[in-house]
């Protein structure tokens, strides 16, 4: 489950080196405890739970039935700081042991992090395995997997989600939403009945989504392919007719104020559970089991999606959640060792993303893995399985029939894959005008992609800039690369 609301917040470049600064000390000069045992940190985005000292001893508590020196430490950096931080480890060549990961192809095109290729084969073939092939193709970069992804959902759909709270109390009809125009009824009809309340919740960071567009080097820039096949051109996004009519739309609604008015620069987390939203944009799978995952991230709060993108499996879902293990380690073996366990033992991530048998939750058919939560089964309590580790290890709920599983599996199996899949261009000698679009893109895309500014003239002084920053330099570059990679 990928939330949009995982944003960037600007914080001064100062005090992020001097925090990280002080991971990186700590993934070196905490490499063993007393012990004895190797200590393997783990970096990730979010806050740290609640119930973290006792998750933690249970965890390693299974970890150490296979590998008795082994412990794990995990480390939490919020999501607002979270990019900003990883990338000053990452630059700075930090010693982290195993981090979840951003800008992946970039990152491992620049040697940042340890090519774990032959280690999975030895230290973690298990749940190598029992992952979709989909990933490692999605993964594999010049013939070297230098990531771990989590088995989940591999094929996935956007949807528009509404809570349910408010759709029944204002008598809103969602049965025929299908696109960003379908909502215009629901939200004047909501916003008007209750104007202190975002009616369309995006802020900062938001990207509108077509049907089945695939972007070759992240949706942060504007190069973009048809996931179909349909049309073998890399486009700029912005000028599809597609985009266009969204955009236009979404800027409509920012006018009517169903957008929030600061949504361009605001980072704002309109958390699932509260009643601060009528309609906000996930990403979800096969395992998510419709809104099941959704509303127990939320705490039992009853949603409704509707889907407005194609399901395919895709190259950004084979990305969507990664571990990496930085060059610099001093454990690397072991770091994928975790990796493995947290893929292939059942107890150890379920005492991780369902959070502690017993207290959050309890067996109601231990054969069968079929569980349910307690009163303190509870936003705080536990971590997103989406982000863990392989999600088919999962108990479920009662809720979650056998005929839902199924369907699951097969689902995942007739899944169509975008023509994409494993397409990982060689961007080493256009890196001058990367950065040049990249400063281009970071004046236009939040107020495009929120609905702030009207996206006609924008896009028309936006693509001029684009031009003058080497558009058509990478354009052709990525073109000949496409083209070969569709020829073999």
């Amino acid at each position: 489950m990928k939330k949009w609301r995982h944003i960037i917040s600007i914080a001064a470049i100062a005090v992020s080196t001097l925090v990280l600064a002080a991971c990186g000390k700590s993934s070196s000069a905490s490499s063993t405890n007393n012990d004895g045992k190797t200590v393997v940190s783990m970096y990730m985005p979010g806050d740290k739970p609640k119930n973290y000292d006792e998750m933690i001893k249970t965890a390693n508590k299974e970890i150490q039935k296979k590998y008795p020196k082994l412990a794990l430490n995990m480390n939490f950096i919020g999501w607002g700081d979270y990019d900003k931080k990883y990338n000053v480890m990452v630059t700075s060549g930090d010693a982290y042991d195993i981090a979840f990961t951003r800008d992946y192809v970039t990152n491992a095109q620049k040697g940042a992090y340890a090519d774990l290729t032959d280690l999975i084969q030895t230290d973690a073939k298990t749940a190598y395995d029992q992952t979709d092939p989909a990933y490692w193709k999605g993964v594999t970069v010049k013939d070297k997997i230098y990531a771990f992804p989590v088995n989940a959902n591999i094929y996935a759909q956007n949807m528009l989600t509404f809570s349910d709270d408010f759709v029944n109390k204002y008598n809103l009809d969602i049965d025929g939403v299908n696109s960003y125009q379908d909502l215009e009824p629901i939200l004047a009809k909501f916003h008007k009945a209750n104007s202190s309340v975002a009616a369309f919740a995006i802020g900062q960071g938001y990207k509108v989504s077509s049907k089945a567009m695939e972007y070759p080097l992240g949706n942060g820039l504007p190069f973009a392919v048809d996931a179909t096949g349909k049309n073998k051109k890399i486009v700029n996004i912005y000028n599809t007719a597609e985009m266009q009519k969204n955009l236009k739309t979404l800027h409509q609604y920012y006018l009517k104020g169903y957008i929030p008015q600061d949504a361009a620069t605001s980072s704002v987390q309109y958390r699932l559970q509260d009643a601060s939203w009528l309609v906000r944009q996930e990403t979800q799978g096969s395992f998510d089991y419709g809104d099941t995952t959704l509303i127990n991230a939320a705490g039992g709060k009853q949603m409704t999606s509707k889907p407005i993108t194609a399901p395919l499996k895709s190259q950004a879902q084979s990305q969507i959640a990664l571990w990496s293990v930085s060059k610099s380690s001093k454990h690397k073996k072991e770091a994928v060792q975790i990796l493995g366990l947290l893929n292939s033992n059942k107890k150890l991530l379920n005492n991780i993303v369902w959070g502690l048998q017993n207290k959050q939750w309890q067996f109601t058919d231990e054969k069968n893995g079929k569980i349910k939560t307690t009163a303190d089964y509870k936003p705080g309590y536990f971590i997103g399985a989406w982000m863990m580790g392989n999600n088919k290890l999962l108990y479920t709920q009662d809720t979650v029939t056998q005929a839902m599983i199924d369907k699951r599996d097969q689902e995942i199996k007739t899944a169509k894959q975008s023509v994409m899949l494993g397409f990982m261009p060689d961007t080493s000698a256009y890196k001058t005008e990367l950065t040049n679009l990249s400063n281009v893109m970071s004046k236009y895309s939040d107020i495009l992609n929120t609905g702030t500014a009207d996206p006609v003239p924008t896009i028309k002084q936006m693509n001029q800039e684009l031009k003058k920053a080497g558009y058509d330099k990478v354009q052709a570059a990525l073109q000949k690369q496409y083209d070969d990679f569709l020829k073999a």
